[in-house]
């Protein structure tokens, strides 16, 4: 009885705060019962929890106010853990964190190495006690919607460990390539170099690789959700037994993204050679006035062997390729996302030099694989169950909450709101949206504060573990290539 008095007393307490900060704020009643009907307490193993609906407020043209009420009532109220016990260990690929902020690790990050980067980003987002901040410094093509869905996976990391993450102060880069390069922030000599994040990174880049926006959408290209997505990827994987796909490569893009693209193109079958390769050219303004159903990734797992290959710099498109059980067959990439230095070849792909001779390459892996079924399967379900697994959207968090708390923790100054930056929440950003691209926003919302720990984040590489993987890449690399030299050899006899 007592018990239920407290909660009681809780819930009056709390209706009341609220009701009192949107009668000083001057909104309608019929707006605070509106928002606050989006919130339900309740009393679980002694702690207080937020469930949050997947609904918003629009209702009115104030959402300023709307920010400063979110806030306060989700993103600064600490949850306790309900969960005691140890939490499981991150997947492997979360050690390359420590990797991306080894330039930092010892000096930190002063303020002017995040300042000195704003003519490279195209967004400066703050976290300051618990309530987000934005500056816009250059918009993304009017196509994409890159900026919005990457704030937009932050804000819903926040609602999941609300109170959790430090202060942060951090600068993002929206486009294809990676931008710090290593040249004067390598060697004796070296400076501290800024502090960008960006969805990719290379082996000369100092970029801080953060998962890109597809998780939360892609509705220019009508690529759902992550979490939707995955279960449709599955569906898709049982749709067709491997022994039953076609026994080709697979590959459907647009070529005039890269050189090695449309080098590609060459390998496509004809009357007068048959490379093994099944390529299409993506038909942009079909696909647009079809609402790009012919794009349908799930559908997508119909080939024994799926070719994945760069084009500006990293794609997306890695992801879904090795979700499908195929075989992929990956053109050695130039850039990493923060997956990609996690996968092995030969175990989770069948790597493809990016040369001249990349038709013979793959050539060579579709004849191997069909005369090793088993072997192949197993390189295809391993991949798959890599990105199902391993992936899923849990771990996407995550991996954020390690990366943003690490690299909060690292900074040497307090900050502070910068001139010109606007106070941001769900409602500033999805209210003003329509369509689709609402429609995915609204989907991929956390709906409940997080009971359970993050897992738990794996010690850096010791040099010598970090060189042994480094090791086996090179040699299976090698190893595949000197298959090729003895395929094409006895093919010339």
């Amino acid at each position: 009885m007592h018990k239920d008095n407290m909660l009681t007393k809780r819930r009056v307490v709390f209706c009341f705060s609220i009701l009192l900060f949107y009668i000083i704020g001057g909104l309608k009643l019929d707006s605070v019962l509106k928002y606050t009907s989006n919130y339900r307490t309740s009393e679980i193993s002694g702690s207080s929890t937020k469930i949050l609906k997947n609904t918003l407020d629009c209702s009115t043209a104030n959402l300023t106010q709307i920010c400063s009420a979110s806030s306060q009532l989700i993103t600064t109220s600490k949850t306790e853990d309900k969960d005691d016990s140890e939490s499981p260990v991150c997947p492997e690929y979360f050690r390359w964190i420590h990797e991306n902020l080894k330039p930092w690790k010892e000096k930190g990050i002063e303020r002017e190495n995040v300042e000195v980067i704003e003519n490279r980003a195209f967004f400066r987002l703050l976290v300051l006690n618990g309530r987000v901040y934005w500056k816009k410094y250059r918009d993304v093509p009017r196509s994409q919607s890159r900026d919005l869905y990457t704030i937009w996976g932050i804000l819903q990391l926040l609602r999941r460990y609300p109170g959790k993450l430090p202060d942060l102060d951090i600068m993002f880069n929206c486009g294809d390539r990676p931008v710090i390069t290593s040249g004067p922030y390598y060697g004796p000599k070296a400076r501290i170099p800024p502090a960008l994040f960006h969805y990719c990174g290379d082996d000369r880049s100092f970029d801080i690789v953060f998962p890109d926006w597809s998780f939360w959408g892609w509705p220019e290209i009508n690529v759902k959700p992550w979490d939707s997505l995955v279960e449709d990827l599955r569906e898709g994987n049982e749709r067709t037994n491997w022994n039953e796909r076609k026994p080709y490569a697979y590959w459907k893009g647009n070529p005039s993204m890269s050189k090695s693209r449309l080098e590609l193109l060459k390998c496509n079958v004809t009357d007068k050679q048959e490379w093994n390769a099944r390529l299409f050219v993506q038909d942009w303004l079909q696909e647009i006035k079809q609402g790009f159903k012919g794009s349908n990734l799930a559908n997508q797992c119909t080939h024994r062997y799926k070719i994945y290959i760069e084009g500006i710099a990293w794609s997306v498109s890695m992801k879904y390729i090795l979700a499908c059980d195929s075989v992929t067959m990956l053109v050695n990439p130039k850039n990493y996302d923060f997956i990609t230095r996690a996968l092995i070849p030969m175990r989770h792909y069948w790597p493809v030099k990016d040369d001249e001779d990349k038709c013979r390459s793959i050539k060579n892996g579709v004849d191997w694989g069909n005369h090793h079924t088993q072997e192949a399967k197993a390189i295809g379900k391993a991949a798959s169950k890599f990105i199902l697994e391993d992936l899923k959207m849990d771990y996407v968090y995550d991996y954020m909450f390690h990366l943003l708390n690490e690299y909060g923790n690292l900074l040497k100054y307090k900050p502070t709101v910068p001139e010109g930056a606007t106070e941001i929440c769900l409602e500033t950003l999805a209210c003003p949206v329509n369509g689709l691209k609402k429609e995915y926003l609204l989907e991929s919302m956390v709906k409940e504060a997080s009971d359970k720990k993050p897992c738990t984040m794996p010690p850096p590489f010791d040099p010598s573990a970090l060189q042994a993987i480094l090791k086996e890449k090179e040699d299976s690399i090698h190893e595949v290539e000197t298959w090729k030299k003895k395929y094409w050899d006895n093919q010339s006899q």
